[in-house]
């Protein structure tokens, strides 16, 4: 028999199945997420469909719409342009931190999503190495080892890893995570915080490439 610290209420699984297709891009922003038409396709009844669309409202990637609807969040350049300021003030506080903090089991774990973002990269699998991508910054923050970063960090989750979804360029950015995970590795905190920012440049201008990409299809 399956143990009780095994189960996982539906809700939470509408609402990661949901959150990762937005993530990823498989639900367009500004399609209709209808509870009657969502329940039918994940086989679930409506309440669990209910309570993830209010999860992903709070998230910052549905917005609602009157009665039983809500459209995936379109991220207008504003949006953006705010995300990014805010990543850019969390990120370079988290590498500096991450440089001087680490301890062998964090390293081991950044490692392991650097080596998972690196493969995908090699085969060109987009989906993973966005993934991998955005579970390496997770990682820097939980390295970072400070609880009101990391509070803040879960807070802006969901939005964040849309935002590192942006990009197509897998071997650049995961070169230079490769770069981060040295320094890191070697407490330059000096050198990490150099290339922070550099890494900060690339992902700005592959938002913005990405973005043009998008409109031009």
């Amino acid at each position: 028999m399956t143990g009780s610290e095994d189960f996982t209420p539906e809700s939470d699984r509408v609402t990661r199945i949901l959150r990762d297709q937005i993530i990823d891009g498989t639900r367009a922003p500004g399609s209709k997420l209808v509870e009657r038409d969502l329940a039918a396709e994940l086989g679930v009844s409506r309440l669990p469909v209910r309570d993830a669309l209010r999860d992903l409202v709070n998230e910052g990637l549905v917005t609602p719409r009157p009665r039983t609807w809500a459209v995936v969040r379109e991220f207008t350049a504003s949006d953006i342009s705010d995300l990014i300021e805010v990543r850019s003030a969390l990120e370079v506080l988290a590498f500096r931190l991450a440089a001087q903090r680490r301890t062998r089991a964090g390293l081991a774990g950044l490692r392991a999503d650097l080596d998972a973002e690196l493969r995908a990269a090699a085969t060109g699998d987009g989906t993973a190495a966005r993934r991998a991508a955005a579970d390496f910054h997770e990682t820097v923050t939980e390295l970072a080892d400070n609880a009101l970063l990391s509070e803040l960090e879960a807070t802006l989750r969901s939005r964040m890893r849309w935002l590192l979804g942006q990009h197509d360029a897998f071997d650049v950015v995961a070169g230079e995570h490769e770069e981060l995970y040295r320094g890191i590795e070697a407490r330059d905190v000096g050198r990490v915080e150099e290339l922070a920012l550099r890494h900060l440049a690339t992902s700005r201008s592959e938002v913005a490439a990405h973005r043009g990409r998008a409109v031009q299809g």
